[in-house]
């Protein structure tokens, strides 16, 4: 019964459907048994499902958010780890303000943990921001102006 429907919307879409090809809903067990319509005296068990559902749904979602709140003050936080971590960070702003490419550092970068260990990340990984500061526009400023000797006259 608990899976008939998650929310109100659901529930009377259900009610709709069952009511637009004449059918009606039969719960053989259960704290309920019988056969219910939709559109008749089984109306009322249907708005009471639909309230039910929601609060069901209010509930889970009121549990999910307090365990993540209970996880975070320990310290835990939920995802995958960062293919680029802090270490590789600083590589990639240190080498790229010293005029190398993201595509020659990135050949370079190894992951440390996770399902990719031991391989490179992408340039779009590298080029990501993941909350840690504005990598994405640390990369792309512009490369300092590469000095040209000024070749006396003649020589060309």
């Amino acid at each position: 019964m608990k899976r008939l429907g998650r929310a109100a919307a659901e529930l009377t879409a259900l009610a709709d459907h069952l009511t637009a090809h004449g059918l009606v809903l039969e719960m053989p067990a259960g704290p309920l048994p019988g056969m219910y319509d939709p559109s008749g005296p089984g109306r009322l068990l249907f708005a009471f499902f639909a309230a039910m559902a929601e609060t069901e749904r209010e509930n889970i979602r009121e549990s999910t958010l307090e365990g993540l709140d209970a996880a975070a003050r320990k310290g835990k936080h939920g995802g995958r780890p960062p293919v680029i971590t802090d270490d590789m960070l600083h590589t990639v702003l240190r080498r790229r303000a010293g005029g190398e490419s993201v595509e020659q550092i990135q050949a370079d970068l190894i992951i440390p943990t996770g399902k990719r260990k031991g391989q490179n990340p992408s340039v779009a990984s590298i080029y990501g921001d993941d909350g840690r500061g504005s990598v994405t526009a640390a990369l792309c400023q512009p490369l300092p102006p590469i000095p040209v000797p000024v070749l006396p006259k003649g020589l060309l």
